[in-house]
């Protein structure tokens, strides 16, 4: 978007105004990224009070009756240690569950191809991933990029009508660049509530971010994440 001109502002001026203008944009970006993220907080809260949390409780109790019926009732104590170690069971798949939505294990063990993989697989659309590095990039980059694609396949899943989707990936000039990209309806409105996670998450860093989504063209997602800070 071309910047506004008022008659009579000189050029230092105007750059002036700019720069305010981008300063005010990303505060409002980081402001939306606090709330997200204190709601997302509160959700992870309830998750693990209503969850692992509660279970766990109830593996204590079940250990301490096992342990004061170990002299008296020793029959029923194999019933309680079972009935513990199925509770136990239950809650480290709900932490790993909750842990995943926070940062996904293969994302850190295996890196960003076999995480970007793991996407395409769950998608409910083939999704086809390319250009993957062969080495593997800094923590910081690889889970930005990881996490825009998810956001970005989700809105294909949710708005595109899409019959196929592709993510592309090259390292050029010290950059990685992303691409989503989808061949459903178009006419994606990056000020609209599909973009705007994909949107403040790139504003926050301060990265690039271009949305391409001619109607009835697919959308285009492309994304550039420096690898040096």
């Amino acid at each position: 978007m071309e910047p506004i001109r008022f008659p009579g502002e000189s050029a230092e001026s105007r750059r002036a105004r700019a720069l305010r203008d981008r300063v005010d944009h990303l505060r409002d970006a980081r402001q939306r990224i606090i709330t997200a993220a204190d709601a997302e907080r509160q959700r992870i809260e309830r998750d693990l009070h209503d969850g692992a949390q509660q279970r766990l409780v109830a593996l204590t109790v079940m250990l301490g009756l096992a342990e004061s019926r170990l002299a008296s009732d020793p029959a029923s104590v194999a019933q309680l240690i079972a009935q513990a170690r199925e509770e136990a069971q239950l809650a480290i798949k709900e932490l790993r569950e909750l842990a995943h939505g926070i940062h996904p294990t293969l994302l850190s063990e295996r890196g960003l191809g076999a995480a970007l993989e793991a996407l395409a697989t769950r998608a409910p659309l083939p999704v086809n991933v390319s250009g993957v590095p062969a080495v593997r990039l800094p923590s910081a980059v690889e889970s930005t990029a990881y996490f825009v694609t998810a956001e970005a396949l989700t809105n294909v899943a949710k708005y595109a009508q899409a019959g196929a989707a592709f993510v592309h990936l090259s390292v050029e000039d010290g950059r990685l660049h992303l691409q989503v990209g989808d061949d459903g309806v178009g006419g994606a409105d990056a000020s609209g509530t599909g973009l705007r996670g994909l949107l403040d998450r790139v504003d926050a860093l301060d990265k690039a971010l271009e949305v391409h989504s001619p109607p009835n063209g697919g959308t285009t997602v492309r994304v550039e994440l420096p690898l040096q800070g």
